[in-house]
């Protein structure tokens, strides 16, 4: 049995340092932003520095990993003799969970002894970083390639993502609501709630007015959702506002009980389209 790295993309907004305390291979998605082109996590510009840039009117794009890049990044890792466990970005907010099945089927002729498991997280931001977490602690434990895969995908079904925003107008921008919906919603102080489908789709799921009412409706959400006798750790990630994701954080402890969390910023990727101020629970559920 060849030893196996896990493969993610840089949507998993996971902790700085997880990844390579881990060995965990992450695939960068790029975003342009004041006619400039960066990897996802290049820290030549900073978090804050990417939202005040937002806040100021810059419009970032963004790009998925493609399959170049894929057949790039996994060809050294199968010349090291690895076997891989890809945990990629949901295929329905990217395409890049696409392009590295698609490397993937390339690859696989060439290393005929070695295997490339790519699965679709059907999540992003801290959610699909939780479930890479997972992947870590099952082969830490001791589980084969097969028998993590087989876990992770008992686990996406049940990975939950709570989210809220504080600007109506990205939503706009990305589609998910209409311009007049944008501008009264914004001038009555609404804020929506949103929530990743099993589909791995983004969906609003209610609106309440003010930002304390919807910060604490990403609580209510975890208790009517999260699974008691599983559900041991949280994650939530922000946009730029560390005040309100140590709120929620807090609330989440306070009402469960739960010790055990990570708080991340959205990386610019997603950031792109969900805005500053945006903040994300993330737990683990009876059903997303």
């Amino acid at each position: 049995m060849n030893p196996y790295v896990i493969v993610t993309d840089s949507c998993a907004d996971m902790v700085p340092g997880f990844a390579a305390e881990n060995h965990i291979v992450e695939l960068e998605l790029t975003y342009t932003i004041g006619g400039v082109t960066r990897p996802c996590n290049d820290p030549s510009l900073s978090r804050p520095a990417f939202y005040d840039m937002v806040r100021a009117g810059e419009m970032p794009i963004t790009a998925q990993v493609n399959i170049e890049d894929a057949v790039r990044a996994l060809t050294p890792l199968l010349d090291a003799g690895s076997d891989l466990l890809c945990i990629m970005f949901s295929s329905a907010l990217s395409g890049t969970y696409n392009s590295v099945r698609l490397a993937a089927e390339e690859l696989a002729p060439q290393y005929p002894t070695q295997r490339i498991i790519v699965l679709d997280s059907l999540a992003a931001s801290a959610g699909q970083g939780m479930l890479v977490a997972r992947a870590v602690m099952y082969r830490e434990q001791g589980l084969s390639l097969d028998e993590s895969a087989e876990r992770i995908k008992e686990d996406i079904p049940r990975q939950a993502h709570l989210f809220t925003v504080d600007d109506l107008n990205h939503l706009h921008r990305g589609g998910r609501v209409s311009k007049t919906a944008a501008v009264f919603g914004t001038m009555l102080g609404i804020k929506p709630l949103l929530h990743v489908d099993d589909a791995g789709r983004l969906i609003p799921t209610g609106k309440v007015r003010g930002r304390r009412n919807s910060l604490l409706g990403l609580v209510e959400g975890m208790a009517r959702q999260m699974d008691p006798e599983k559900c041991d750790r949280f994650a939530i990630s922000h946009g730029d506002c560390i005040d309100d994701a140590q709120f929620v954080a807090d609330e989440v402890c306070r009402r469960f009980g739960l010790k055990d969390y990570t708080i991340s910023y959205v990386g610019p990727v997603i950031g792109a389209h969900s805005g500053p101020g945006t903040v994300a629970l993330f737990f683990y559920a009876k059903h997303k």
